[in-house]
């Protein structure tokens, strides 16, 4: 209804659907003051009581960070009723707004496989944030050929003492993948005795149960020692019919300045309210055959979209009347049981132990085996589109002869008299993962001063199963190429296969009830296995340099190889292209080892003296040697200075280096759809943008022009187009202030610290949107250059865009983090009060140099203000809980950012104008609450109850036009927002 509207909007706009941002913030804990600094219960800690932490390799007597860094306890994520790790890890709390791959993207192909839980810090994606478990690299897994990153479901929730976050670069550390920040998770490794834990989460609606079984039991001797788990955890699919939000998605147009969300759309005649289900949000055509709009005569029949109606009996369409836009059937009740959250089940085992040999250097062997089944699945409604073909016995006289379409992959060559839109039903989809995880390792003293080393290998591997079920193009084409058996029955002229004739064009078949054998025969479910392997190798030594005036001086060097395979045998109907209307690819296969040298050393130069409590210098370099890649070194160098005790400054400045993951590298051609509004050229008659108008009169589109099939993308691996690896730089620099205050007043401490992050040469996709609208709006235009060398129109003007993954130019990302916590003692409990608020200041993209960074801080998905405040009183074993996570608003962020012109950098007032009189882009700041109590017995047995979302706040609405942004009803696909209203959690801790 609008979409001239927008394309009159957007004049110079050539950007138009930005790139997913992730980031993330932290929680203040109780192992952590607001400063990021951890307590020594809350890191490793060295046998000789030393200790070790996230984002260095040396061990310290005493450890403060130059950058921010905090860690989230076991007991906080209970509080807060996260049930599982990738729970916590993904909420907003962590994330501070940057959205993240979970089950909400169950109708969408991700990174990993469908199903697949990924975690990206500072707004800059999973494949750019390192995860560890106890220190090591955690290996990818998941389904499909592009598997890169850590699957959280993987990780067991049962074990988990608490997780270390550092959001600051960290590759000359821990190598490639560490350009964001580095999650670590640090499991028990002194429990003696069972443990028991169980949680279930409630949703108030009825829907989207989440229950937990874990199970841990530590063993212990005089030398040795060895921790076991198991843990299981299934959660119920919420469905569109579950949640008020989503039963009725509308277009939601505005009508001009000052009206409100739904008042441009169509108006249900029934009901007198927008319309439901419309093509603009959710709806698919059904119950709906297209013709040519005209008659032999040349006579227009007014419309190319017919509905069966029995009272319509001559004319030159008897049995059908005409429908448009949005009278169209578009809604079948099966769409209400699509899912929103998709159902999970998951079973995660780990081992654990160590044992003191004696020998070696009092030398330590330690190993660790874990193992990971996921078993995902997803429910969507189908279309089943069949082409008549001209001539063809299956369809009445009337349109018989007719030409609706050009050949088409069903009509065996023929061209198209008659298109059937039918509503098929429900399909499923469904994934297995099986990861597993070995280790083992030996660190010791050198006898050399304190100097120790670490060996340390591990070999992780994943096999995958995924399962979809699709219709078949060839048994399709089969289907209706049939002779008439002179019964009022068909034949198939190919018999094989058992095949069974389409049905004849008629109201029956039209209204979707198609025989069980007929939907047998072309329907099959379709098989691909994903399998991964990694090795890992590493040795470290560290200890002491010499004496300084500070401290101690430390050093540490250290060996790394890796060796990574991934291997992805998709279906061979996938391999074939035979999946009608659904994604397909074909076989990734590659490998990659790379080779590293680091070192790094601290320096504490001086300390207690007047004007100087603390100076203190950190250095960290590595070379990384890829076979695919060659050779690059980065570096980082850190600095802490406390004027007086209770002041500190810090900063640091680092270089990352990442070769582009396997999948990256050499992932299959794998084709996806779009709707046909992305094509410029569609009605291109009403388009504002002379040069797009142009343009697609240039090839030969007629003025009236309309797309009428989606737009196919093809997309892979960029090894056969010189991709290159991408460099990076991050800088922070901060002052955390932790003042004594009068006796009684309590505890505070608060830092700020700004962090700035620029990614060249980043590994990235333009994405069809951006390929498709810098071809045509181009004023040198020329099919077969630039943009346009990347997108293939047909004859028949149906349009295919090639987006495999290539070197962008820029990626930035800049902004403040704020945490503060004061505590004391109120009566015969403490009193906690903490806050922390990340203030994005840029989130920008730069394509090509040519092009401007396009900032995109604040817009629907990439808010510029999160934050997390929690206020916890504990007293006598109980502790209660108050909690609120901030997510801010976008206000005219989204609409200047859609206007702004890649070229220039600048955006139109115009446009945004037009923007806002019609779209409803803009949302108000989010807030969930969340209140629980704790009961602790001796330590002993702990029963946590609470409530999450405790006011049943509802994700804002927007526009949903299928052009911009995806929607769940009005709501954006966003993880930051919650779908399953107010939750009640139960939680039961129990040792013996």
């Amino acid at each position: 209804m609008k979409k001239s509207i927008l394309r009159a909007a957007l004049v110079t706009a050539t950007c138009l659907v930005p790139a997913s941002f992730t980031a993330t913030a932290a929680l203040a804990q109780d192992t952590t003051g607001s400063t990021g600094t951890p307590s020594a219960d809350a890191a490793d800690t060295g046998p000789d009581g030393t200790i070790i932490v996230t984002g260095t390799r040396i061990r310290r007597d005493n450890y403060t960070s130059p950058e921010p860094l905090t860690v989230i306890s076991r007991d906080e994520m209970t509080a807060q009723g996260f049930s599982t790790l990738t729970d916590a890890l993904q909420s907003n709390a962590v994330t501070s707004g940057g959205a993240q791959i979970n089950n909400y993207y169950g109708g969408y192909v991700v990174n990993g496989g469908t199903g697949v839980n990924t975690i990206g810090l500072r707004g800059l994606g999973a494949s750019r944030t390192l995860v560890l478990l106890n220190g090591h690299r955690l290996a990818p897994a998941g389904t499909r050929g592009s598997v890169g990153s850590v699957d959280l479901n993987t990780i067991p929730t049962a074990i988990v003492k608490n997780v270390e976050v550092l959001k600051a670069g960290a590759s000359s550390i821990y190598g490639s993948d560490a350009v964001a920040g580095v999650v670590n998770i640090i499991t028990e490794d002194d429990l003696v005795g069972p443990k028991l834990d169980m949680q279930v989460n409630v949703p108030e609606m009825g829907a989207g149960l989440d229950r937990r079984i874990s199970g841990a039991w530590g063993f212990k001797g005089d030398n040795w020692n060895v921790v076991a788990s198991i843990d299981w955890r299934k959660r119920s699919a919420v469905t569109y019919g579950d949640t008020a939000f989503t039963q009725c998605p509308i277009s939601g147009y505005l009508d001009g300045p000052g009206t409100s969300l739904g008042d441009g759309d169509y108006f249900d005649p029934a009901t007198g309210e927008p319309a439901c289900w419309t093509l603009d949000n959710g709806g698919v055509t059904i119950n709906t055959i297209g013709i040519n709009q005209l008659d032999a005569a040349g006579n227009n029949r007014g419309s190319n979209r017919f509905r069966p109606n029995s009272s319509v009996t001559g004319g030159l369409t008897p049995g059908y009347e005409p429908v448009n836009y949005y009278t169209r059937d578009s809604f079948d009740e099966d769409m209400l049981k699509q899912e929103v959250v998709t159902p999970v089940e998951t079973l995660n085992a780990f081992l654990q132990g160590s044992y003191e040999t004696g020998v070696l250097g009092n030398a330590e062997l330690y190993g660790e085996f874990l193992y990971s089944n996921r078993k995902s699945s997803q429910t969507g409604y189908s279309q089943l589109i069949l082409d008549y073909p001209t001539g063809s016995p299956l369809l009445p006289s009337w349109v018989q002869n007719e030409v609706y379409s050009e050949p088409t992959e069903v009509t065996n060559g023929q061209t198209a008299a008659a298109r059937a839109f039918i509503g098929y039903g429900l399909m499923t989809s469904n994934q297995e993962v099986d990861f597993y995880r070995a280790n083992l390792g030996l660190r010791g003293d050198l006898g050399i001063g304190d100097w120790r080393y670490d060996a340390y290998g591990s070999y992780s591997w994943s096999r995958s199963t995924y399962v979809q079920e699709a219709i078949l193009t060839d048994r399709v084409a089969q289907s209706l190429d049939v002779i008439d058996n002179g019964d009022g029955t068909f034949s198939c002229v190919d018999p094989s296969n058992g095949c069974v004739a389409a049905p004849p064009l008629d109201a029956t078949s039209v209204g979707g009830n198609l025989s069980q054998a007929y939907r047998d025969f072309i329907t099959a479910n379709v098989v691909g296995h994903t399998r991964t392997d990694e090795w890992i190798g590493t040795f470290n030594i560290d200890g002491s340099l010499m004496q300084l005036p500070g401290g101690t001086a430390k050093g540490a060097l250290g060996f790394e190889y890796r060796h990574s395979k991934l291997n992805d045998q998709p279906s061979q109907d996938s391999i074939n292209g035979n999946l009608y209307n659904l994604t397909s690819s074909t076989p990734t296969v590659g490998s990659d080892e790379v080779w590293e040298l680091f070192g790094e050393i601290y320096l504490p130069v001086l300390a207690d003296l007047p004007g100087i409590y603390n100076l203190s210098f950190d250095a960290s370099g590595r070379y990384t040697h890829y076979r695919s890649y060659g050779g690059e070194f980065t570096y980082k160098g850190s600095v802490e200075y406390s004027p007086v005790r209770g002041a500190t400054l810090r900063a640091s400045y680092g270089t990352s280096y990442r070769a582009p993951s396997l999948f990256e590298q050499f992932l299959g051609s794998t084709s996806g759809f779009l709707s046909s509004s992305i094509d410029p050229c569609d009605n291109y008659a009403t388009e504002a943008n002379a040069t797009v108008a142009a343009n697609c009169a240039a090839i030969g589109l007629p003025s009236t022009f309309t797309q009428t099939s989606s737009v196919t993308v093809l997309s892979g691996g960029g090894a056969a187009l010189d991709l290159k690896a991408e460099t990076s730089d991050n800088f922070s620099a901060g002052i955390v202030l932790q003042p004594q205050l009068p006796s009684g007043w309590g505890q505070l401490s608060f830092s700020a610290d700004y962090f700035a992050i620029t990614i060249n040469d980043g590994i990235n996709q333009l994405g069809a949107y951006n390929i498709l609208n810098n071809c045509y709006g181009d004023v040198a235009f020329d099919p077969n250059a630039g943009y346009c060398s990347l997108v293939t129109r047909a004859d028949s003007g149906a349009l295919t865009v090639v987006d495999n993954y290539m070197n962008i130019s820029t990626q930035k990302a800049r902004g403040w983090e704020f945490n503060l916590r004061y505590s004391r003692e109120i009566g015969p409990g403490t009193f906690t009060l903490d806050a922390l608020v990340t203030k994005y200041v840029e989130q920008s993209q730069q394509l090509f140099e040519n092009e401007m960074l396009i900032d995109q801080n604040g817009t629907i998905g990439a808010p510029d203000w999160t934050g997390i405040f929690s206020a916890t009183y504990k007293t006598n074993g109980v502790k209660l809980r108050y909690g609120i996570e901030w997510t801010g608003g976008t206000g005219d962020a989204t609409y200047e950012y859609l206007a702004t012109d890649s070229t220039t950098g600048t955006y139109s007032q115009h446009d945004v104008d037009y923007l806002k009189a019609y779209y409803k882009f803009d949302t108000p700041d989010y807030f969930l609450h969340s209140a629980s109590v704790q009961f602790d017995v001796n330590d002993a047995f702990a029963l946590t109850l609470g409530v999450r979302n405790l006011f049943d706040t509802e994700p804002p609405k927007i526009t949903s036009d299928g052009y911009f942004y995806a929607t769940v009803g009005n709501a954006p696909l966003y993880s930051g927002y919650d779908y399953y209203g107010r939750t009640f959690f139960a939680n039961v801790t129990t040792t013996f």
